[in-house]
């Protein structure tokens, strides 16, 4: 059963634009990876060149400086998605114009194309980073990475404290210390935060949900959802999703 919840986390992790509800544009999974700092995810989301994204208007006749317009737009978009997440105003906008400035000299649209995932995938990168900015320790760190890695299993202090070669009483004070809240909270928000995502980018039913995130029941994890959010989880859908329905005009 645990390899099964693998696999289904890993598809989520990894499906391409099959994974989203037709008609549905993937632009807010697109910015909302980079501002998570989903480095894999967005690596995925940039495989197809940004060329041949589908849902490009026409900015101008001439298709190199359509092509610039549209990575200037979606830088913008970019920065702005992670300064909202917490990156700083100069280093966001810092970043976007070092990229702006990389497109404008370039002289085909294969350039601009190859530029476009760099400049995601280093936004996200820094993004990660940023989770990880009031850790100091190197077994914290590798503890809230592992944590990331395998939120479609039961994580236990044990397992995390053979991981990083604590104890668990050691770990779990510095855990506390450095990141603000204990272990088994800290799981449970991620776990959270990925539900949000599933419900509202893909197709998996609530009991399905709570099963790949290693949810102890579908009782357990409607309970802990409506807590922290203060719907149900076929509540939050409805909302969220008709939302992104009618609010996702932008580009990717």
């Amino acid at each position: 059963m645990d390899t099964n919840k693998e696999m289904f986390y890993k598809e989520f992790v990894q499906r391409e634009d099959e994974f989203i509800r037709a008609p549905y544009n993937p632009e807010i999974e697109f910015y909302s990876s980079i501002k998570a700092g989903d480095v894999e995810r967005v690596t995925e989301l940039c495989k197809d060149p940004l060329v041949d994204k589908p849902g490009l208007g026409k900015l101008s006749d001439d298709p190199l400086q359509n092509l610039k317009f549209h990575f200037v737009i979606t830088t913008a978009l970019v920065a702005r998605y992670c300064i909202q997440g917490g990156m700083e105003l100069s280093a966001a906008y810092g970043l976007s114009d070092y990229y702006i400035q990389k497109a404008d000299k370039c002289r085909r649209t294969e350039d601009i194309s190859r530029l476009h995932p760099k400049m995601c995938i280093e936004y996200a990168t820094r993004m990660r980073e940023l989770r990880k900015n009031t850790i100091c320790s190197t077994q914290i760190a590798q503890c809230v990475d592992y944590i990331y890695d395998h939120l479609h299993a039961r994580i236990t202090v044990h397992e995390l404290a053979e991981h990083v070669h604590l104890n668990e009483s050691y770990l779990s004070r510095l855990f506390k210390k450095e990141v603000g809240t204990s272990i088994s909270e800290y799981i449970r928000r991620q776990k959270l935060e990925t539900a949000k995502k599933m419900l509202i980018y893909s197709d998996y039913q609530s009991a399905e949900i709570a099963s790949i995130l290693a949810f102890p029941s579908q009782s357990y994890f409607t309970e802990i959802f409506h807590r922290y959010t203060g719907l149900t989880p076929g509540d939050y859908r409805k909302q969220y999703f008709r939302k992104s329905m009618t609010d996702t005009r932008g580009q990717v």
